[in-house]
């Protein structure tokens, strides 16, 4: 595909025709996890343009695309203007580089085999489940295209005929973002694949999560039901709306209180329903940030004393810990062959394990 004018393309699909229509513009939706999306289109305004709401701009500009379904990228996240996504009525600009960002990734791109360790929590013929660390990215896509939990599964199933990487009826079940560690689950065949995906879209699957946040809670449980979407303002963020609005999808988190260190609480939580960022949300909702979550305000101090002590033990924590506390802990679920329940427990990773250390100890000081 070639541009047409007002604009130059840096990036194109070489035979790929995009097919905006195609495309289902729903991100795979559970706890945590990011907008990893994989780049199919780039262009750079050219210095002429005149100012032009980008729904018109692009609608000459992407094949086979109409105005309402670039509309409904931008509503998605999807479209760009640098790292920035950006909604239909925005205007182009001479020299923007605008970019759309789709949840596959274009055909030509397949996933590299990287020979990168993995912890195995269990495996038989049909699936693994496999304990992922902090710091690593589930899904290639946004510019993460190596490293990733699927660049090393390609290796590990690498002498497995029928275990095709980039085969969408293979592979992760669900994801979690790339500074939350615990549980996932892959399937390593279609019949697995299904079985298993149907299980979590009817949320018979059990899964549950340890998070430290800031604050201590009034009450011992609780729960949280609130819709979950875009944030209008930051749309790499995730907002909670009303039950009973229209914006957002309809999202519930119960919580359980199990230990409370002065200025911080450790809870566990169990979702209803797995929207992105569903407990990093949710919990902001409350004022009660996960700690070191700088996407939703928890990388400040927002408890304790105004003292110097106080303040430089804080600051310790944030460092010891710097990516957001939460760790999906347990992952339950029917076999997709047996069909007996199976259920599986990954212990708190070593940063976390010594930040709740920390904070124990100090809350102990203080009586």
């Amino acid at each position: 595909m070639n541009p047409k004018n007002g604009g130059k393309m840096v990036l194109g699909w070489d035979d790929e025709e995009l097919d905006l229509d195609a495309e289902p513009l729903s991100n795979q939706e559970e706890e945590g996890e990011e907008a990893l999306l994989y780049e199919h289109f780039r262009i750079i305004v050219d210095r002429g343009q005149t100012p032009l709401r980008i729904d018109k701009f692009l609608v000459d500009k992407l094949d086979h695309s109409s105005r309402n379904r670039i509309q409904q990228a931008a509503d998605a996240g999807y479209l760009f203007v640098g790292e920035t996504p950006i909604k239909s009525n925005y205007k182009v600009r001479p020299g923007d580089v605008i970019t759309l960002r789709l949840s596959r990734p274009p055909h030509e791109r397949g996933i590299i085999a990287e020979n990168i360790p993995l912890d195995i929590v269990y495996e038989d013929e049909v699936l693994l489940v496999v304990n992922k660390p902090a710091g690593m990215v589930v899904h290639p896509g946004n510019g993460n295209y190596t490293g990733t939990l699927v660049n090393a599964l390609a290796y590990y199933f690498r002498d497995n005929p029928n275990y095709d990487p980039n085969d969408p009826n293979v592979g992760l079940v669900h994801r979690i973002d790339k500074d939350t560690s615990g549980l996932l689950v892959v399937a390593k065949c279609p019949e697995a694949k299904t079985a298993l995906g149907k299980q979590f879209f009817e949320k018979t699957s059990e899964r549950s999560y340890r998070a430290l946040v800031w604050g201590s809670f009034k009450e011992s449980e609780g729960s949280i039901e609130g819709n979950i979407g875009r944030d209008p303002k930051d749309r790499t963020r995730m907002s909670v709306f009303p039950p009973d609005s229209e914006e957002g999808k309809s999202a519930i988190t119960h919580y359980r209180v199990l230990e409370t260190f002065a200025f911080v609480s450790l809870i566990e939580c169990r979702l209803e329903t797995g929207r992105t960022h569903q407990i990093r949300a949710h919990m902001k909702s409350l004022n009660h940030p996960l700690f070191s979550d700088e996407k939703y305000g928890g990388s400040e101090i927002l408890r304790g004393r105004p003292t110097s002590a106080y303040l430089s033990f804080a600051r310790r924590m944030l460092e010891l810990c710097p990516r957001q506390a939460l760790h999906a802990r347990t992952l339950g679920f029917t076999h997709p062959i047996t069909e007996h329940f199976m259920s599986f427990e990954a212990p708190i990773p070593p940063d976390m394990a010594q930040l709740i250390k920390e904070w124990r100890a100090y809350a102990l000081s203080l009586l």
